[in-house]
């Protein structure tokens, strides 16, 4: 016969309260975990922001800050798994800089005040590099001021380059996004053998007029991304140099400027190739060349090829859409020979709105290495909303699909 256990009430209530002691003790103890080590209960700790003004930074536009940001920058850049650099409302002039990674953790680079370039020359191709760095974010609501006019006719077509505003080089997963930038001296953005570089909500801004003031350069790069930019300047909008693939461009409003190029290709030996670029739903107004892809002749040999360009609005643009394998932009141009570039399998579809010129389309290819595959597809560009546009082409291989305006080359 088996044991017969009973168990009083009173030591039922007594284990009832065991337990909830035991329970209230463990949810106070997870906190206090939770304040003096976040990672206990999987909830990770904010990275430490370092302000610039704490390292030395002056806000009054006069003191050269460049020191303190430096100072921010490495303190930020070596501390365990990264940090926020904190750029507070007001005016910092900085000199040549350079922010040199690896990191030992992601870098969040917030700037809300306003930075502001040496005047007249520099000696560097650039006033701040970002370079071997995983991880960057720069954002915030402040801008980046070039101080382009002090330098713009200091400058000559056969000196060394003026310094970009900001360039970017051996860089992976970053992420520029917020500011502005304005008066570049050269390029706004340079981007130089990186992966995966996004731009978004962007503005840059520079007169019809500057020279050579791009948007964004790309060059050697790959996996780019460029959306919701607004790009007003006096050279391309977004111009992708040799190397480059695996770029795309969407909801960019660019103009005044030279618009969106492939180029300039075959300046020099050994150049890379450029595919796998998508231009999708921007609008181009106002400017010297809409969609375009350039090289010089002569040239070495490379390849563009696999390239699209989708949904484009065109407002009074002088060359909405132009192929140019002469390309000259100086009066010492020879034009000896032809461009070896390849450009094959191409693709204009839905282009659309006015052009300031008759020639709506342009291919002007190698003679001796034809462009092949150019696929023209929905095309409605009239001269000043009113004439029918044309289309001159020489040693192209494309189709025209479809009714459009133009419909064929002539």
């Amino acid at each position: 016969m088996g044991m017969v256990v009973v168990i009083s009430l009173p030591f039922i209530l007594f284990t009832i309260l065991i337990g909830f002691g035991c329970f209230f003790f463990g949810r106070a103890k997870g906190r206090q975990d939770l304040k003096t080590n976040p990672q206990v209960f999987g909830v990770p700790t904010p990275p430490p922001v370092f302000n610039v003004q704490d390292f030395g930074a002056s806000p009054d536009g006069k003191t050269d800050s460049s020191q303190a940001f430096l100072k921010t920058w490495n303190q930020t850049c070596q501390n365990n798994g990264g940090g926020t650099i904190l750029i507070p409302t007001g005016t910092f002039l900085l000199n040549t800089l350079t922010f040199n990674g690896p990191c030992k953790g992601p870098i969040f680079f917030n700037i809300n005040g306003l930075l502001k370039a040496p005047l007249g020359k520099c000696k560097d191709d650039y006033w701040i590099l970002f370079q071997h760095i995983d991880g960057l974010t720069i954002n915030g609501e402040g801008s980046l001021d070039g101080q382009g006019p002090s330098a713009w006719s200091l400058y000559n077509a056969n000196g060394p380059n003026p310094p970009s505003s900001i360039k970017f080089n051996g860089m992976s997963n970053a992420l520029i996004q917020g500011i502005t930038s304005i008066n570049s001296k050269f390029f706004h953005f340079q981007i130089n053998k990186s992966k995966g570089v996004h731009f978004q909500n962007l503005s840059i801004t520079a007169p019809d007029e500057s020279p050579n003031t791009d948007g964004i350069h790309i060059g050697d790069s790959n996996d780019i991304i460029i959306n919701r930019v607004n790009i007003s300047t006096g050279d391309d909008c977004v111009s992708i140099g040799p190397g480059t693939s695996n770029v795309h461009i969407s909801e960019v409003n660019c103009g005044p400027g030279h618009g969106i190029s492939i180029g300039s290709l075959g300046k020099y030996q050994n150049e890379g190739d450029v595919n796998g670029v998508i231009v999708t739903n921007c609008n181009i107004g106002k400017t010297q060349n809409g969609l375009r892809i350039k090289s010089w002749a002569p040239s070495p040999p490379s390849k563009v090829f696999n390239v699209t360009f989708d949904n484009i609005n065109m407002n009074y643009v002088e060359n909405p859409i132009i192929i140019d394998q002469h390309y000259c932009p100086h009066s010492s141009c020879k034009n000896e020979g032809d461009s070896q570039v390849q450009i094959s399998d191409v693709k204009f579809i839905n282009i659309k709105g006015t052009s300031a010129s008759k020639e709506g389309v342009v291919l002007d290819c190698s003679k001796s290495v034809p462009c092949q595959g150019i696929e023209l597809r929905g095309l409605e560009l009239t001269l000043n909303g009113q004439q029918t546009t044309t289309a001159t082409c020489s040693n192209a291989n494309m189709n025209f699909f479809g009714p459009q305006t133009p419909s064929e080359c002539t």
